[in-house]
């Protein structure tokens, strides 16, 4: 019998998702498998496990509970946005192990399992939820799984030439994934709107409880993110530099938030969706230069910066980028990832070409996320001097902006289809469309879900 046209768009996604995970079972079953250590590795392993898995767990509690929790600033979307960002992780992960495994990691018909590749892939997730961001609410779950089976291959190679080829020191993301993947969304987010002026939506002013519960999100993202900075760092002094860095820069954007919102608001009170995402611009722009030798002043210093040009540009560029350039971006990536991103790829520029040169051996003390070591980074560093490596951390930025740009464009014009079921305009930003709604009184008509069903088939 047909699928009637309601239900074909929900009978979409549990095909899309069903289809991969079996596929990937399969290919688990055929090509991956643990290492199986010796006695002189068991130790080895063990110190492995002790000094990365906490980290990881920070890791975790990160991405699932806040940054889950930071996009519930939208009233209604609250289920869908918690949901979307768990789905969204593991779908990620799973498909960059795979990538990553087949790229780097394939020897004699297996790909050896361990916790250091589970991080780097969940690093490589990680892109996805922030590019998300810019089409939150308008987009649906089938588009936004396209969407991250096309961004995750592009950032491996992105990553791979800007790590690898061009030696860039990038221990915290900055470059390599908060830089791409705010201007891979930007892209998605033009090319899927087009020209078309999104006027605001009825369901998308943010309430008291939302917003307080996106704060909330914000909060935990702010005490684990030290984690996310330096579980790449070499362990000891580079990892201790790394901590200490972020925290300097964090603290310092949160004062600074609170300051620049008070000052840019008539009545000198403070803007929710500022503190949201201005008191994390720190730990965006230090993840560069986190690990470098360089004062105490400077992670402070680059911390303020940071969230001042983040406040700054909710305040005035991101309207000015709506009407001059018609570009949607719903949850301010560019002013939390992309302006901070920049500012701290320019950081590192100045950090390289001022650096003592007796203390330049220890600075790029990264892993690089590829599978290479500390040791082939310094000597990457220490053969074309600081002038080349100035060069090469710039080189990277343009690779990323570039990259993403292009990358997102072409993907958000393939999300267009008409098959992926985004929802209608009058839809957007409500559960209701996706989930079974207990409160009767805040969810459409139980008699509307047929129309529902056949607007969206028909956007």
């Amino acid at each position: 019998m047909a699928v009637p046209p309601s239900t074909y768009p929900r009978r979409l996604l549990p095909l899309f998702l069903g289809l991969f995970q079996g596929a990937l079972l399969l290919f688990f079953a055929l090509f991956v498998t643990y290492d199986e250590p010796s006695a002189q590795d068991t130790s080895l392993v063990a110190n492995q496990v002790d000094s990365t898995f906490p980290f990881f767990q920070d890791i975790q509690v990160m991405l699932v509970v806040g940054l889950g929790l930071l996009l519930t600033f939208l009233p209604r979307y609250g289920f869908s946005a918690l949901t979307h960002n768990f789905l969204l992780l593991n779908f990620s992960m799973q498909w960059a192990l795979v990538l990553q495994g087949l790229l780097h990691h394939f020897h004699h018909g297996q790909i050896h399992l361990d916790l250091h590749k589970l991080l780097i892939s969940e690093f490589a997730a990680v892109t996805v939820l922030i590019s998300v961001g810019a089409i939150l609410g308008r987009a649906s779950p089938c588009q936004l799984l396209v969407m991250a089976t096309c961004e995750i291959p592009i950032y491996l190679a992105s990553e791979w030439v800007i790590v690898t080829c061009l030696g860039v020191l990038d221990v915290g993301g900055t470059i390599t994934i908060h830089i791409f993947s705010c201007y891979f969304g930007l892209g998605v987010s033009k090319a899927l709107f087009r020209a078309t002026q999104q006027p605001l939506h009825p369901k998308e002013t943010p309430t008291t409880s939302s917003d307080l519960v996106s704060l909330v999100g914000t909060l935990i993202l702010w005490v684990f993110w030290p984690s996310f900075v330096a579980v790449l760092c070499q362990p000891g002094d580079a990892q201790h530099r790394a901590i200490l860095n972020t925290l300097l820069a964090m603290s310092a954007s949160a004062i600074t938030t609170v300051v620049a919102s008070s000052l840019l608001e008539r009545d000198g009170k403070l803007s929710p969706g500022h503190l949201q995402n201005g008191s994390l611009a720190g730990g965006v722009a230090i993840g560069v230069v986190a690990d470098m030798a360089m004062p105490p002043v400077a992670a402070l210093a680059l911390g303020s910066l940071s969230a001042a040009v983040c406040v700054l540009g909710f305040r005035f560029l991101t309207p000015f980028l709506g009407r001059k350039l018609t570009l949607h971006d719903q949850c301010g990536i560019h002013n939390l990832h992309g302006l901070p991103g920049i500012l701290g790829a320019a950081a590192s520029v100045v950090a390289v070409l001022v650096a003592p040169k007796d203390t330049s051996g220890s600075q790029p003390s990264q892993l690089s996320p590829a599978g290479g070591n500390a040791s082939e980074v310094e000597g990457q560093w220490g053969g074309r001097g600081e002038g080349g490596q100035a060069l090469c951390q710039a080189a990277g930025l343009a690779v990323a902006v570039a990259a993403s740009l292009l990358a997102g464009l072409l993907t958000g014009a393939a999300l267009r289809l008409p098959c992926l079921a985004r929802p209608p305009e009058r839809l957007c930003f409500d559960d209701s469309l996706y989930f079974k709604i207990q409160d009767q009184a805040e969810s459409p008509r139980a008699d509307s879900s047929a129309e529902e069903g056949a607007l969206a088939l028909k956007e």
